[in-house]
């Protein structure tokens, strides 16, 4: 009952930290999350270490979605 109870705070206390993202930021956050669940994946099914994959994956995504964000600017 106690470890249920410490997975939902700390899980609430996580998302509650993404509240008041701006565009750069949510973009970064969600690449980053693309490119760790990717990368983890490409490092188990090629018989890597599929921790290793997450963490280059996670690098490379949060850094394409810093730097594809366009501050909130649409293009036409």
């Amino acid at each position: 009952m106690l470890k249920k109870f410490a997975v939902i705070l700390v899980g609430g206390l996580l998302l509650a930290g993404c509240e008041n993202l701006n565009h750069r930021e949510q973009r970064t956050l969600s690449g980053g999350a693309i490119g760790a669940a990717g990368g983890a994946a490409i490092g188990a099914m090629t018989g890597g270490s599929a921790v290793m994959g997450g963490v280059i994956g996670g690098a490379a995504g949060a850094a394409v979605g810093a730097l594809t964000a366009d501050n909130g600017r649409h293009r036409r």
